[in-house]
């Protein structure tokens, strides 16, 4: 019988991201937090950046914005060179997620007026699909929703099949939230180019836990949220990504002072600036883009790939112990099974999934649930060790072995 513990020991031993854990705030040795992919773990930076500026805000007042107001630029430029593959000026801080596409697809729609088609999946992220009907409702287009494998993603020819001359954007998501299947960005990207569509991915999920080739997939657009893997803080602010050719062409909807060019002139024109500022809106929120800052540059200091080699590490061993512990009491895999098809989670499927996530919070274990019947087990490769993974893995054995899950009630309650 595998030793599982000694190999997790092993495995951290070995783990070069190992002394990363102590720069995180971590109260609590004996709780197993497996939901970083919703929500990360609290940087040491981050919480004595926010210190120091509250007290810049004190002392300095309004004269602290001589240097506030460059600071979505700032973490957009440490994300594109240290999280993302891009380029310093691709990238800028701004509003939230759900904004940041609405934006961004209404501009690649109205930059395509002779189309009328906007293509994403059917296990899309809500919020982005409920925008695109929205802007689809506004403007009169059509949303073609492409069937995708629940547990393997959406792949690249179901997404062909929906391409022709009429479609104006795909979106979709690169990491999917439910089961963490990694889509081929270069493929599917390439195939929206043939037809002559713009591309808008959502990031969410990957960006901070695997590899994004934005520049060498020529991917148009993308947006994503700062306080998954990015360990940003509640409600952190999101950023956007605009290929740089594309910039001029495109006018996003929300015309706001922050994209205005020589803003402080108080022009009565919209006149936006030619850089990605132009997809800015207002002022932006200057202390979620402090701890932006702090988890961006914590992500790029330990390297984007060392990070999502240890997060296909984690996940691989994840399943290899489910395997052995789980499966004969009903759990199966509803990840992919592949790592570079993964993302920095793995989804487990059973039928009294809500149960079993209430018994492990019970019992010391923060996991996560999504419908249907799927627990969802995030890992944050910069705090997370392998014994981390045995010890909640080894208390869902022993959950499903004393069935002390059949105390809880079946239904559930909203999971954010």
């Amino acid at each position: 019988m595998t030793d599982f513990l000694s190999r997790a020991r092993e495995l951290d031993a070995a783990d070069t991201l190992a002394p990363f854990r102590e720069r995180f705030v971590i109260p609590d040795e004996d709780l197993v937090y497996l939901d970083g992919n919703s929500l990360g773990r609290l940087p040491v930076s981050t919480r004595e950046r926010l210190h120091q500026a509250i007290d810049e805000w004190g002392g300095d007042l309004i004269r602290g914005w001589d240097r506030w107001i460059t600071l979505s630029r700032e973490v957009g430029d440490v994300l594109a060179g240290g999280v993302l593959d891009a380029a310093p000026g691709d990238v800028v801080l701004a509003d939230s997620t759900s904004v940041n596409l609405y934006k961004l697809a209404a501009a690649a729609c109205a930059a395509r007026p002779a189309r009328h088609v906007i293509v994403t999946d059917d296990d899309n992220f809500p919020s982005d699909r409920y925008i695109f009907q929205g802007l689809a409702q506004a403007r009169g287009l059509e949303l073609r929703v492409v069937k995708s494998d629940i547990d393997l993603g959406v792949s690249v020819e179901a997404v062909r099949e929906a391409l022709d001359e009429d479609v104006a954007l795909v979106s979709l998501s690169h990491v999917a939230y439910r089961s963490g299947a990694v889509a081929d960005m270069a493929a599917i990207t390439a195939a929206a180019h043939e037809v002559g569509a713009l591309t808008l991915w959502d990031l969410s999920h990957s960006a901070g836990a695997v590899r994004v080739p934005l520049r060498s997939a020529r991917v148009d657009l993308a947006a994503g949220c700062t306080y998954k893997h990015l360990n940003a803080g509640p409600g952190a602010p999101a950023f956007l990504y605009v290929r740089a050719d594309l910039r001029r062409e495109l006018r996003q909807p929300i015309w706001g002072w922050f994209g205005q060019r020589a803003q402080f002139d108080m022009a009565a024109e919209y006149d936006p600036m030619d850089s990605i500022d132009r997809f800015q809106v207002g002022t932006p929120s200057v202390l979620g883009a402090y701890a932006a800052l702090s988890g961006a540059k914590l992500t790029a200091e330990a390297g984007i790939g060392a990070i999502a080699e240890k997060g296909a590490a984690l996940g691989a061993y994840a399943i290899e112990v489910s395997d052995a512990w789980l499966a004969p009491h009903g759990f199966t895999l509803a990840s992919p099974r592949a790592g570079t098809r993964r993302g920095g989670h793995v989804t487990l499927h059973h039928t009294r999934a809500w149960q079993f996530s209430q018994a492990l919070r019970a019992a010391g274990v923060v996991p996560d649930f999504r419908t249907p019947d799927r627990l969802r087990l995030g890992f944050g490769a910069l705090y997370t060790r392998f014994v981390d993974v045995y010890a909640g893995l080894s208390r869902l054995r022993d959950i499903a072995e004393a069935g002390t899950h059949l105390e809880f009630p079946e239904q559930h309650a909203r999971v954010t």
